[in-house]
């Protein structure tokens, strides 16, 4: 008699996946609580048991695609924040900017996070795991503050946890308006921005430096 095949890791994490993107496409059609696991099974194509073999319920299952598209999200964060040629605040902005445009077309993270919110809001499980998950997003925006004060391009007294707090609530709060409205664009953001950070000179060796206010008359 031949023995069965041992199931790889490879074929357990396309499994896994297979069942995820099944109830993806089920989610963004109807959301997650018109939603019924027979749905989420019909549509992996797969039997009972073997979803049952991977998840325990839909709960779990909204958890890990929670956790799936906030890893991505907070991977191209830390990248912006981890460029070992620093480049100014601003263009640090429009790269992260960028990367969280990539999250709101189809499979990014962004269509399903209106639902994710939601959903966090009614269930404690799921809102611990968000917040967890939103600290390590927030420090990229905090990282590029620290690195802004100290090339002079904020304030020497910035409170650079304040600032990149501020810095990262725009992101989402952005990739969420373009979703609904198709706007503003990018470039838009990045000039709201300049508007409003302090004008800096390019000094000496390429280093920033705030430059001074002018004085009233």
């Amino acid at each position: 008699m031949c023995a069965m095949p041992r199931r790889t890791e490879a074929h357990l994490a396309a499994r896994r996946r297979q069942i995820l993107d099944a109830a993806r496409t089920c989610f963004l059609r109807k959301g997650f609580h018109a939603t019924s696991m027979q749905e989420v099974i019909e549509e992996a194509g797969l039997s009972v048991g073997a979803v049952y073999r991977y998840f325990r319920g839909k709960d779990e299952i909204i958890a890990a695609i929670a956790e799936d598209a906030t890893d991505r999200v907070i991977g191209a964060f830390a990248r912006v924040a981890a460029d070992p040629a620093p480049v100014p605040l601003l263009e640090a902005m429009d790269r992260a900017l960028a990367s969280a445009e990539m999250e709101t077309r189809p499979g990014g993270a962004f269509p399903l996070a209106v639902e994710v919110w939601a959903g966090a809001a009614r269930d404690p499980a799921l809102h611990t795991l968000m917040a967890a998950r939103y600290a390590p997003m927030r420090d990229s925006f905090v990282t590029l503050a620290r690195r802004a004060r100290d090339r002079g391009e904020l304030r020497p007294d910035a409170d650079v946890a304040a600032v990149g707090a501020a810095l990262f609530a725009l992101v989402p709060g952005w990739a969420v308006q373009r979703l609904l409205t198709g706007e503003p664009e990018r470039r838009t953001v990045v000039a709201g921005l300049r508007a409003l950070l302090p004008p800096v000179d390019q000094g000496p060796g390429g280093r920033v430096g705030r430059r001074a206010a002018p004085r009233s008359p």
